[in-house]
C-alpha cells in the first residue's frame, strides 16, 4: 500500500498536475482575497479575518479536486493496467486508500501555503494578533475534512468510467450536490420534519459548523461516514470489474 501511495505521489509531482493544482488554487484565492474588489477582499473588509478563504475554497476545490482524481482509476482502466493492479498482493480497499491518501496529500500541499494569509492578517491586526485563532483553526480542520470528502467522491467517479472528462464532470456534479444541493432542497421546506434531516446530509451544514471553531463529534462523524460510503462504493465498482 505504501509503495502504491508513493507511486501516486511521484506520478503527481513528475508531471504538471501537482504544480498546476497548487498554483491555480493559490492564484484564485489570492486574487479574490487580496486584489479583486469584492466581499471577500481581506484588506477592504475592515476586520482581521480570513473567513473569505473558507468561503471560496470549497467552490475552487469542487473543480480542482476532480481534476486530481479523474485519472486515478480512469487512466488505469483505459490503459488496461487496472486488472494488473488488482492482481497485486493488495486488497481493493488498500488500493483505494493508497490513491485516496495520495490525492489528499496533494490537496494538503495546496492548503498549507494559505497559512501565509493567516500570518499576514495576524500581523496586520490592530492590535497585532487581533484575530479569532480558534475559529480559524476550526475552519482549517473543516476544510481538511471537506477536501477529504471531495477526494473520496472523485475516486468513486473515476472508478465509474475510463473517460477522464466524464469522471471529472460526474465528480464535480456530486461535489456540488453534496455541498450545495441538499441545502437548497431543505430550504424549499417541502418535506416538513424531514427538511432538517436533508440539511444534515449536506456537506455545507457540517463544514459551516466546524468553521465556528467548535469541533463537534457529529460533524467529524459525518465526514468520516461520507468518506467511508464513497470508499466502499468505489470498492464495489472494482469488485464488479473482477466479476466481469
Amino acid at each position: 500500500m505504501i509503495s502504491l501511495f508513493l507511486k501516486e505521489i511521484r506520478g503527481f509531482f513528475s508531471s504538471l498536475t501537482a504544480y498546476l493544482v497548487i498554483a491555480v488554487f493559490l492564484l484564485l484565492n489570492s486574487l479574490f482575497l487580496w486584489l479583486f474588489p469584492n466581499a471577500f477582499n481581506l484588506l477592504d473588509s475592515g476586520y482581521a479575518s480570513i473567513e473569505g478563504l473558507f468561503l471560496i475554497a470549497p467552490w475552487v476545490f469542487m473543480f480542482l479536486i476532480p481534476a486530481i482524481t479523474m485519472r486515478m482509476f480512469a487512466d488505469e482502466n483505459k490503459a488496461g493496467t487496472l486488472e494488473f493492479l488488482l492482481t497485486k498482493p493488495l486488497t481493493d480497499t488498500q488500493i483505494i486508500l493508497a490513491k485516496f491518501f495520495a490525492g489528499f496529500v496533494l490537496v494538503l500541499f495546496s492548503i498549507l501555503p494559505t497559512l501565509i494569509y493567516f500570518y499576514t492578517i495576524y500581523e496586520l491586526g490592530n492590535p497585532v494578533g487581533n484575530i479569532d485563532v480558534g475559529g480559524t483553526l476550526g475552519s482549517y480542520v473543516g476544510l481538511f475534512f471537506l477536501a477529504a470528502g471531495y477526494v473520496a467522491i472523485g475516486l468513486f467517479a473515476s472508478a465509474l468510467s475510463d473517460n477522464q472528462i466524464i469522471s471529472f464532470i460526474l465528480a464535480s456534479l456530486l461535489a456540488f450536490v453534496f455541498y450545495f444541493g441538499f441545502d437548497q432542497l431543505a430550504d424549499l421546506q417541502l418535506l416538513g420534519s424531514l427538511d432538517l434531516f436533508i440539511l444534515n446530509l449536506g456537506v455545507n451544514y457540517h463544514y459551516t459548523s466546524m468553521s465556528r471553531g467548535v469541533i463537534d463529534s457529529r460533524d467529524v462523524l459525518y465526514f468520516l461516514s461520507l468518506i467511508t460510503v464513497f470508499v466502499l462504493a468505489t470498492r464495489l465498482i472494482l469488485q464488479s470489474r473482477k466479476w466481469d
